[in-house]
């Protein structure tokens, strides 16, 4: 029911987060992978499918995955028309970076501000998590539709940013600042919200606990001196993404992984070393692993009803849809913002202002008050499982709650065939 996807290339560090990137970055669902780099070689071999859970059929999409894989050998095979997104050019844009104290009502008071400063919103992604928020937001000239190049008004939009985002208390400093470098925006909001610590804290609401964290371990294999990491959480697009980008960017190096899916539960294995070779040394450090890695999953673990609102853009509507949210207790928890060729495609996840389920009656209020046709309620398209009769003796994980160091199954036998060990029987 899969496509296959082979790289075989030289090896250096963040190969795989590339190449996981770049399937992420269609709405690819990777169902299973294999990787091993051994010696100066990277092999990788991923199980995708589309997120209707059927074989790429697309030629559009086949292309773009073998022009933007890492320079590689690349053998796709059975490769079996779906509509999937297509990463976006902001070269036309200003990037700002804002993190600070998350509370209700804040987006509507970032996007109240860049309306004022005559600044339309390209693109956002709005991440919150423990009580922080992180975003990145593409803004244009609103009368010239150019990228605002102004350093006066620069300086002017961060400032007023940052006195939203201090609001009343934020004792550690609410940061904004124009962004220079081209990073993969997802990426960036996993290395802002790393830097901002969020892994570290409390959250402030008592959001809805989700079904199923993410269950992480981590522990040292001696013998051959790697440190192995067991994520096991509730299987999304982008899981895997979320994770090789948090363990690439602590500075940790994948030699090998598993990644397997059985029934809606995602189990990823990875053999890491630090850079110099090393693994993880002490309590501490593998504490602050499993934390990062725990945040790392539930950043995107979308809590909250889905709107998805589709209208034609014009000055102000963030401003205004936001501030409907807000004055009828509603609780951004994430936010995709795009604008294609005049049209706003937005994505929000909405909660009540205690974190837990919104009432249906006040999503229909707003609903009316922001267009019933324009704004919808969508329920997550659940992952489509196909079962496959086999795979539970491929398990790389313990499935009774707790996660076992395996080191059986399909991981002894990929071990044993690199010939890392004698046998696996």
């Amino acid at each position: 029911h899969s496509s296959h996807l082979q790289v075989d290339s030289a090896r250096k560090h963040g190969i795989l987060l590339e190449a996981v990137q770049v399937l992420t970055d269609l709405n690819l669902s990777i169902k299973k992978a294999y990787v091993s780099a051994d010696g100066r070689w990277f092999m990788d071999v991923f199980h995708v499918t589309d997120l209707n859970g059927n074989k790429l059929t697309d030629e559009s999409v086949i292309n773009y995955i073998e022009q933007n894989f890492p320079p590689s050998s690349l053998a796709l095979q059975s490769l079996g028309s779906v509509h999937y997104g297509q990463p976006n050019d902001f070269s036309g844009s200003t990037a700002l970076e804002l993190t600070g104290t998350d509370r209700i009502g804040l987006l509507s008071e970032v996007f109240a501000v860049l309306s004022d400063l005559q600044c339309s919103v390209a693109d956002a992604k709005v991440w919150t998590h423990n009580g922080r928020i992180a975003s990145l937001i593409h803004v244009k000239d609103s009368n010239s539709g150019a990228r605002i190049e102004d350093v006066q008004l620069i300086s002017v939009i961060e400032a007023r940013l940052r006195n939203v985002l201090k609001g009343d208390n934020d004792i550690r400093s609410a940061k904004t600042s124009v962004s220079m470098a081209v990073t993969h925006t997802e990426r960036r909001l996993h290395q802002m919200m790393f830097a901002d610590r969020d892994y570290e804290r409390k959250p402030i609401l008592e959001s809805v606990p989700t079904n199923s964290p993410a269950l992480v371990t981590v522990q040292n294999w001696v013998e051959r001196g790697y440190s192995v990491v067991n994520v096991q959480a509730k299987d999304r697009t982008k899981l895997l993404f979320d994770v090789v980008c948090t363990l690439t960017d602590m500075g940790y190096i994948v030699f090998h992984a598993t990644v397997n899916t059985i029934g809606d539960r995602g189990y990823l294995e990875f053999y890491i070393r630090h850079q110099d070779g090393t693994p993880i040394s002490s309590e501490a450090e593998r504490q602050r692993v499993i934390l990062c890695l725990e945040a790392a999953v539930k950043r995107r673990a979308s809590e909250g009803v889905r709107l998805e609102l589709s209208t034609s853009d014009r000055q102000g509507l963030l401003a205004d849809v936001t501030r409907t949210f807000r004055e009828n207790g509603l609780n951004v928890t994430r936010a995709e913002v795009s604008t294609m060729k005049e049209t706003a495609q937005n994505v929000f996840y909405v909660t009540d202002v205690m974190g837990k389920p919104a009432d249906g009656k006040i999503i229909e209020s707003v609903r009316e008050k922001i267009g019933l046709s324009y704004l919808r309620v969508k329920e997550l398209p659940s992952l489509v499982y196909h079962k496959e009769g086999g795979e539970r003796d491929e398990q790389a994980v313990g499935m009774a709650g707790t996660v076992l160091l395996s080191l059986g199954s399909m991981v002894r036998k990929n071990l044993y065939n690199l010939g890392l060990i004698r046998s696996y029987s």
